[in-house]
């Protein structure tokens, strides 16, 4: 039985708390007037500019990102598109209006770098509890795969699995407070829910019997019910069969995982398009609903194994051996391959196609994102590539941290690349609110996973497939 340590507990509750003050500061830091924002630019360029996203005039004072669009396109597009894309920009800037050519073109880039600066401390809490939820949802995916599956291997892990999935309930909880703030226009993260850009642009308009607040929530609400209903009834089924002698909890559990795996592939798709894809209203991609399932199913898997080996480092697990360990590593090394096949597909067929509308979302993130956007290629496909590439390594635990310390930053990564370059623009950095959410979090979720794991014995012995895993050797 596992026993949530001192240490561990007050290291979480640390970063928790440290966690919440950055962020705190990150909120009381943001500006509430223009001028308030044109001083923080200026005064951040006077300072040698935002961490590494290149040389910027001062907002305030000039368009820059705009000229720069418009050289960019004069090369690939006509006028046409040029007017497009520069349409599609001011939508992903977050401006108030759309009427580019008119004399309030001024205080309209004015208001939308207001905007941006305010976004910063809502879009970094954003991103980091849509990761650590993403997490959960992720292991608890991979957890009715191996129900459905009937796998014997992985039986030995399931608590581990349940342990980690605990924080989907408060993961959830949290971002769909989130939302609701968005809805209530305390932020605009969100520009399809601002009425004023709404009115002045017909792609959004076109999207409102989709993309309205009052169906957006009801369609989150009825996700996360979904998911934590699963979670509910798996959990306790699993831990009646260790008191059971037969195999109706287990039947239970593999027909609730298959029914819970068509519910999931639904609504993760429109969960990724409602709350990623959407803050990026003129952008689509059918590839994304796979892509984010892609990034969430190897971060969850990397945890897993994070955490397995953590503990078997405290005497725990004792029947887990290098087989159990080389296959999480060989999933992955897997998923490592399948995101990466699906981020070069999105990309290279939506840059080879040039269409305006499509590409923007490209354009925006190689310009203002570029260390970050080919970083995280690295990180998540390269180096995971190299090191687990070898079975021997796989089946080492020092190798697999190595890895999964890799994969969890480059997958945090991915989300940050996915939700900053439309909330922010290249007003972004790695300052006290990007790190305190994070921390904050992080913290979060270490003190729900292991106090869940402190609550229940490491195995399963009522599964009548565990035998199977004691013995899995290869």
């Amino acid at each position: 039985m596992y026993s949530f340590s001192k240490n561990l507990k007050i290291f979480s509750l640390s970063l928790m708390v440290v966690g919440a003050v950055a962020l705190g500061i990150g909120f009381l830091s943001a500006p509430t007037t223009v001028e308030e924002a044109k001083a923080m630019v200026a005064d951040a360029h006077g300072h040698g500019g935002h961490g590494g996203h290149g040389d910027h005039d001062t907002h305030a004072d000039d368009h820059a990102g705009t000229h720069k669009d418009e050289a960019h396109h004069s090369d690939h597009h006509d006028d046409h598109a040029d007017d497009h894309h520069d349409k599609n920009k001011e939508a992903y800037a977050h401006s108030d209006s759309h009427d580019a050519h008119g004399g309030g073109h001024g205080d309209s880039h004015d208001k939308h770098l207001l905007h941006q600066l305010q976004n910063r401390p809502w879009a970094a809490t954003y991103v980091a509890a849509l990761f650590f939820m993403m997490i959960a949802l992720g292991a608890l995916a991979f957890y009715a795969i191996q129900r459905a599956a009937q796998a014997g291997w992985s039986i030995l892990l399931f608590r581990v699995m349940e342990g980690i999935t605990a924080y989907l309930l408060p993961g959830s909880i949290i971002v769909f407070v989130l939302l609701v703030l968005s809805g209530l226009h305390l932020n605009h993260l969100f520009v399809w829910m601002d009425a004023e850009v709404v009115a002045h642009d017909e792609i959004i308009q076109n999207k409102q019997s989709y993309l309205n607040v009052p169906f957006f929530l009801a369609r989150a609400l009825f996700y996360i019910v979904g998911w934590n209903l699963y979670r509910f009834y798996s959990r306790k089924f699993s831990m009646a069969q260790d008191n059971d002698n037969g195999i109706g909890y287990h039947k239970k559990n593999f027909r609730l995982a298959a029914g819970f795996l068509v519910f999931y592939i639904v609504t993760e798709s429109m969960m990724s398009w409602d709350w990623i894809m959407s803050v990026d209203p003129h952008w689509f991609s059918t590839l994304f609903g796979w892509y984010v399932f892609a990034s969430m199913i190897v971060t969850a898997v990397t945890v897993i194994a994070m955490v397995t080996i953590y503990l078997k480092s405290k005497g725990l697990l004792e029947e887990v051996n290098d087989s159990h360990i080389h296959d999480l590593g060989k999933f992955m090394f897997g998923f490592s391959v399948f995101w990466t096949y699906l981020w070069f597909s999105q990309f290279m067929l939506i840059w080879y196609s040039n269409i305006p509308e499509e590409v923007t979302y490209f354009i925006t993130r190689i310009e203002d994102y570029n260390l970050l956007f080919f970083g995280m290629v690295v990180m998540n496909f390269v180096l995971p590539l190299l090191i687990l590439m070898n079975s021997d390594y796989k089946r080492n635990n020092w190798f697999i941290i190595m890895t999964g310390i890799i994969i969890v930053l480059g997958h945090y990564l991915d989300f940050y690349n996915m939700i900053m370059p439309a909330t922010v623009g290249d007003q972004w950095s790695f300052g006290l609110s990007e790190l305190g959410s994070a921390s904050l979090f992080a913290g979060l979720f270490l003190y729900v996973v292991f106090s869940a794991l402190a609550k229940a014995p490491l195995k399963p012995k009522g599964d009548p497939l565990v035998k199977e895993s004691e013995h899995f050797v290869y």
